[in-house]
């Protein structure tokens, strides 16, 4: 099959094209670099440095499938640029659903678990929850094949490490790594559903190869942590700072439909993957 993976070249998306072209697909990245990196490349890969925003047309890719991983992420940097992030994760979704439901394109989207906290708790939920609402107008008035997957706090190889766009486990391995110290915002009891990126990967190709469109699929392992746990296991002692904005208190995922539909079953254990690290 011909693939493009949208964010072909972040963290999610590297891991997605490794796994395709194993299995012998033919894939296409179309990345921005915003937070992708040269370094994630995978050979056999066609990478393509564009922006989704400015593209409607994708027939000379000729895809059976797009998986469309391209976002910008995380909460904190939102506050400062609603206005990208709204023109990336919204009007950027809007092109490539348009593009998939003239050309009978299946499209597989992720949105994000933000979903449960509410779309106005900070302006990435929001832009991503319009994505949302944007694929399940074209599902149902356009007759796209698609469905949405929801991530859960992923984790894994080719998480990044440094920079505002870091999640906990990827900086907080980084600093144990150089010596620095590791930073815990609010009190530690908020809680997190942590994901291994390779139970991600295996969800999002089943998604493909049973055609299973017109779902909504929460992928989580379905137990989460308090950080405070995490910096227990990791054997750290962080520094407390005030709680920032916009944040969810707790994420876990209780919903089997990922299980049932698909017979995905998480298998990769958070706590062997940091014991592994120490």
């Amino acid at each position: 099959m011909r693939v493009i993976i949208t964010g072909g070249a972040g963290f999610v998306g590297t891991n997605l094209c490794k796994k395709l072209v194993e299995l012998g697909h033919i894939v296409t990245s179309i990345d921005n670099y915003n937070t992708g990196k040269e370094t994630n490349h995978i050979p056999g890969v066609k990478y393509l440095n564009m922006d989704i925003r400015n593209i409607h047309d994708y027939s000379w890719v000729q895809p059976d499938i797009i998986f469309h991983m391209a976002a910008i992420a995380r909460i904190q940097p939102s506050f400062e640029k609603p206005k990208e992030y709204f023109s990336t994760n919204a009007n950027g979704t809007l092109h490539i659903a348009n593009y998939c439901a003239k050309n009978n394109v299946p499209l597989i989207y992720a949105g994000s678990s933000s979903h449960h906290s509410g779309k106005f708790k900070n302006p990435y939920t929001f832009s991503k929850d319009i994505g949302e609402e944007i694929i399940k107008l074209y599902w149902e008035h356009y007759n796209l094949k698609t469905s949405i997957v929801r991530f859960y706090n992923v984790y894994g190889p080719h998480q990044l490490t440094e920079g505002g766009y870091t999640t906990l486990i990827g900086r907080w391995l980084n600093n144990i790594e150089k010596g620095i110290e590791c930073e815990i915002y609010g009190d530690g009891e908020q809680r997190r559903d942590f994901t291994h990126v390779d139970d991600i990967v295996d969800a999002l190709i089943r998604i493909q190869n049973k055609h299973a469109y017109r779902f909504i699929f929460e992928l989580g392992r379905g137990k989460n942590y308090s950080v405070n746990e995490i910096a227990n296991i990791l054997d750290i002692n962080p520094t407390y700072k005030p709680a920032k904005l916009g944040e969810a208190r707790n994420t876990l995922n209780t919903d089997t439909s990922a299980q049932s539909l698909l017979g995905w079953e998480p298998k990769i254990n958070l706590e062997d993957y940091l014991i592994s690290y120490l």
